[in-house]
């Protein structure tokens, strides 16, 4: 008996992505998904390392840290890593990057 035969493309969806899917929700705060970030619950916890996933319903953002495990976390307790203007690495607070009202241009 010959395989069964496999459909050529996936069917699209109909209906579009709810907000926390989309990247402009967050572009809107000046990250992207797979951006790396740190964050800490507490002032007295050391900061852990993890990846930008998506941003919720409630305005919060999601990350997957490093064991794999997705957290749900405010934007003041989040920093995004960035290059200084010396070519080190710089951790900036999501808060100050999200206030900002223009973006550098690209040169």
């Amino acid at each position: 008996m010959p395989p069964a035969r496999r459909p050529l493309s996936k069917p699209t969806p109909t209906e579009p992505l709810p907000v926390g899917l989309t990247d402009t929700a967050l572009s809107e705060l000046g990250v992207s998904v797979g951006d790396a970030v740190r964050f800490r619950r507490r002032d007295t916890e050391r900061w852990k390392e993890a990846t930008v996933a998506k941003r919720e319903t409630d305005g919060s953002i999601s990350v997957r840290d490093s064991r794999g495990g997705l957290r749900a976390l405010p934007i003041d307790s989040i920093e995004v890593r960035t290059v200084g203007p010396r070519g080190g690495i710089v951790w900036e607070p999501l808060s100050e990057r999200a206030s900002r009202t223009e973006q550098m241009r690209l040169i």
